[in-house]
């Protein structure tokens, strides 16, 4: 794409080429950390590096370091108080043990019916 930019490009020259274009390269310092959440996990950087590069009115970020992926716990499901009444009642379980069923089964009052009959 650019001319001469082969082994021992010239740093100086390299970001001269870069202005004459319209591209501006910045550093963040003081980086502490960059978190990068999908549903499932967490994609964290604690040693990131992070630059910007603004073309023309275009941001684009990039980091650098070592991502370490964490696991995201799946996000609480509300139980209706009237699941639990009929979860409790259809399986003669207790309040407790109704509403951990329904939880179990991410809100699924047949499924929790039939863990709590099968275990009862």
């Amino acid at each position: 794409m650019f001319p001469g930019l082969g082994k021992g490009i010239n740093p100086r020259k390299m970001a001269s080429m870069m202005k004459q274009m319209g591209i501006d390269v910045e550093e963040i310092e003081n980086v502490e950390e960059v978190i990068i959440r999908t549903p499932q996990k967490d994609i964290v950087f604690k040693d990131a590096q992070v630059s910007i590069m603004d073309a023309r009115g275009m941001k684009t970020y990039q980091v650098m370091g070592t991502p370490h992926d964490v696991l995201r716990e799946v996000a609480q499901v509300t139980i209706p108080e009237e699941d639990v009444t009929l979860v409790m009642e259809q399986a003669k379980s207790n309040n407790a043990d109704a509403r951990n069923a329904l939880k179990e089964t991410k809100g699924d009052i047949a499924a929790a019916i039939m863990k709590l009959s099968k275990t009862g």
